[in-house]
């Protein structure tokens, strides 16, 4: 057992699967996630033996309505969703069918359709992916087979595109996650035989009328491919690591939190939508500029808690070498700040 794998203990480890591949472009910058991911720590499980269970997945009515609308377009051999992307002529074939079949033997068959060449539409495929030295085998909704002279993959997803308009957050998440699937595809077939361009599927308007959009994810493959490279190098980071640094969950929480400690966090409110652990991330921010944003942290320029941003800004604290541009600002937003609430009627 190497190291890596020995800070999770006698756990087994946690398989990833295209959400969790997805959220590691979320905070690229977190070391304490790269490590419990490359080890495959249970996030969910340890945040909940610390004390600081996070709130994730979504609610029974999503789900229902995800899964409705989903059989609503396979059925009959895909004809909807055939109708609704337009151009497609050809096979459809589901490897779901077989539900003894083992998760290596649905990979097998997949590869074998992928590397056919005919057009059509796959169900169920499986593609793997190697994930911090692991292989990690993920689910599409869809392959479009060769439309062209390329691969697309079809995504399905159950929230609403009003007036040619759609929550901008789910769209992102859909984008990093199909990005997964475009991955999968090029590590298995070469980049050329795999388009960038994803199909997104989603009810339209209030309906359930299906409607289609397509996504460019190459943004989303570049910083995938930049994750992924960052977790396969985590080794010198864990090898950075005091020897008695242990995520074993049979461990006393006291000694997971002071395990935790001695990996570095990179927390910002984004987190948590992203991250298991985010909601105990969050109480070890308190009082640091962290808590936030992103934007406000990187602007006062490595200034790490509040109580020091009030103290240059009031002139009580002197800058350090560095911090100058910053200090000059935060006097600046205070002296106005003090001009307005001084004149008559102001805030």
């Amino acid at each position: 057992m190497n190291r890596i794998e020995r800070l999770r203990g006698s756990v087994p480890g946690k398989r990833h699967n295209a959400r969790t591949v997805a959220a590691l472009t979320g905070n690229p910058g977190c070391s304490r996630r790269a490590v419990l991911d490359a080890a495959g720590v249970d996030k969910v499980r340890l945040a909940e033996r610390i004390g600081f269970p996070g709130r994730f997945g979504q609610s029974r009515f999503a789900l229902a309505r995800g899964n409705a609308f989903e059989a609503m377009l396979k059925a009959d051999d895909c004809a909807l969703l055939r109708a609704t992307l337009g151009a497609y002529v050809g096979s459809y074939e589901d490897l779901g069918a077989d539900e003894d079949d083992t998760l290596p033997a649905r990979h097998t068959r997949t590869r074998a359709l992928l590397r056919d060449g005919s057009e059509g539409l796959i169900d169920h495929p499986l593609l793997t992916l190697e994930v911090a030295g692991q292989t990690v085998f993920l689910e599409p909704d869809l392959i479009a087979h060769r439309t062209g002279s390329q691969l697309q993959v079809v995504e399905i997803k159950s929230f609403a595109i009003v007036d040619g308009q759609a929550d901008g957050t789910a769209v992102s998440a859909a984008a990093v996650q199909a990005a997964v699937y475009v991955l999968a595809l090029r590590r298995l077939l070469g980049d050329d035989a795999v388009s960038h361009e994803v199909v997104l599927v989603c009810p339209e308007n209030f309906s359930l009328q299906p409607v289609a959009v397509v996504l460019d994810v190459r943004k989303q493959l570049s910083t995938l491919r930049r994750q992924l490279s960052r977790l396969a190098s985590v080794a010198d980071l864990v090898e950075s690591l005091p020897a008695t640094v242990s995520f074993d969950l049979a461990l006393p929480a006291s000694e997971l939190i002071d395990a935790l400690t001695a990996v570095e966090a990179r927390y910002a409110p984004e987190c948590l939508s992203a991250c298991e652990l985010s909601v105990y991330c969050r109480h070890e921010s308190t009082g640091r500029t962290a808590v936030l944003g992103r934007p406000v942290r990187d602007a006062l320029g490595g200034i790490e808690t509040i109580g020091e941003v009030l103290a240059l800004a009031s002139g009580a604290a002197s800058p350090t070498p560095g911090q100058e541009e910053a200090a000059a600002l935060l006097r600046a937003a205070r002296r106005l700040r003090d001009e307005a609430l001084s004149r008559p009627g102001g805030p």
